[in-house]
């Protein structure tokens, strides 16, 4: 008999595998920054910041200590962390970095049959690249700025980008260079030798292996999943190798079990060998109201957002003003194992206020004094860490 997780059990266990079960109060050390990283296994990075920019965002949600010179120094000086893609561009641990190899060689030959990394090359793609890493390995880190002619013909068809920008960015993709540092917002580029340590660029996985580390540190991390969902944790393997990895896991390394969802459906997926052991020691999560970034790993599947908390969520700052149903960057509210609204807040950095824009709860979810109490804390806390001085409520926005 296939054995069950209730939707209370199954949500609680989602939260646990995202480091959103604990207490984020308290101080956060280096050391423990990456070993909040590595638990999630990335932290995706956007550059967004009407509140805060998401990678900020996702530590501070989990961790109230966190400071953000904190990742720069493990990115630009540890080197414990790089950049790099898994579904989208994220902070990764370097000790990760041997796995990523595959994805730089597919990463090549997919570019190599892309049209629009063709027209950005403007027919001269071999000669650009030849003359970017001689600069590179010449003269050290470089920049799309330090790269990039004025002259507008020289653009490409794709963002604008020109040969030389897109040079950059290939040999980032397909693992030649790395970036070794930010200057605001903007990549710095160096050879990837002078910047993953050794220790973590020698080793070379087989694709075997590869697939094989892929899916098992997805499942680790996700508890449950079907096979889908373990290709897309890292988007390093395709549905076909999950699948096919899936079909020859031993019990010791996956198992069957049955999982109901909020509407009260039940539906078989793969999970840990240990996943019942690791549900029972699963704490309540806290009580405090936490505002979940619109790039936070734990609500990143949206539809499996919906089946597991009943929350539906759609990111609306790339639809039409006219057609958002709630607004810009509206942000999902976490309490306990429960998604209890939406809040969109806004930081006016050159008036020092932080804007509260709207304010939504949940069908069912009533407003009481101890829930606003959580949610008030929850905004002075974003208040605090964006180092704003006021927070100011916006025409007919209240509380209950």
């Amino acid at each position: 008999m296939t054995e069950r997780l209730s939707n209370v059990d199954l949500r609680r266990l989602f939260l646990e595998r995202h480091a959103l079960c604990d207490s984020p109060a308290g101080p956060l050390t280096r050391d423990g920054l990456d070993a909040l990283v590595e638990r999630l296994g990335f932290v995706q990075v956007d550059t967004i910041s009407t509140l805060e920019q998401a990678h900020h965002h996702i530590l501070f949600t989990r961790a109230g200590g966190y400071r953000k010179p904190q990742v720069k120094h493990l990115l630009e000086k540890r080197r414990s962390l790089f950049e790099h893609w898994t579904h989208d561009a994220s902070i990764i641990p370097t000790r990760f970095y041997p796995y990523w190899k595959q994805r730089f060689q597919r990463r090549a030959a997919r570019i190599a049959e892309s049209r629009h990394w063709i027209e950005r090359f403007n027919g001269r793609q071999e000669a650009v690249l030849e003359e970017i890493r001689r600069r590179v390995a010449a003269d050290g880190p470089v920049g799309s700025r330090d790269v990039t002619p004025d002259d507008v013909e020289e653009r490409g068809a794709w963002w604008g980008w020109t040969p030389s920008k897109a040079a950059l960015e290939y040999l980032w993709h397909t693992g030649e260079f790395a970036v070794t540092a930010r200057q605001g917002f903007s990549k710095l580029y160096d050879l990837a030798e002078r910047v993953i340590p050794e220790a973590h660029r020698a080793p070379e996985p087989t694709d075997e292996e590869t697939v094989d580390w892929s899916c098992r540190e997805a499942i680790a991390r996700l508890g449950v999943a079907t096979q889908s969902e373990i290709a897309a944790f890292f988007a390093a393997v395709s549905p076909d190798e999950a699948k096919a990895w899936c079909a020859a896991a031993g019990p010791d390394v996956l198992r069957r079990i049955e999982i109901e969802h909020a509407d009260g459906s039940v539906r078989e997926v793969f999970a840990r060998p240990d996943v019942l052991d690791l549900t029972r020691a699963t704490p309540e999560p806290p009580a405090r109201v936490r505002f979940l970034s619109p790039f936070d790993p734990m609500i990143r599947d949206r539809d499996r957002a919906l089946r597991f908390f009943g929350f539906d969520y759609r990111f609306e700052a790339f639809v039409p003003a006219a057609k958002r149903v709630w607004g810009y960057y509206v942000l999902p509210m976490l309490e306990r194992d429960r998604l209890i609204g939406r809040i969109e807040l806004k930081a006016h950095r050159n008036r020092n206020e932080l804007e509260v824009r709207g304010l939504w709860l949940e069908p069912g979810v009533r407003p009481a004094a101890s829930r606003n109490a959580r949610i008030e804390a929850e905004i002075d806390r974003w208040r605090g860490f964006t180092g704003l001085e006021r927070i100011v409520w916006a025409n007919g926005v209240r509380l209950g």
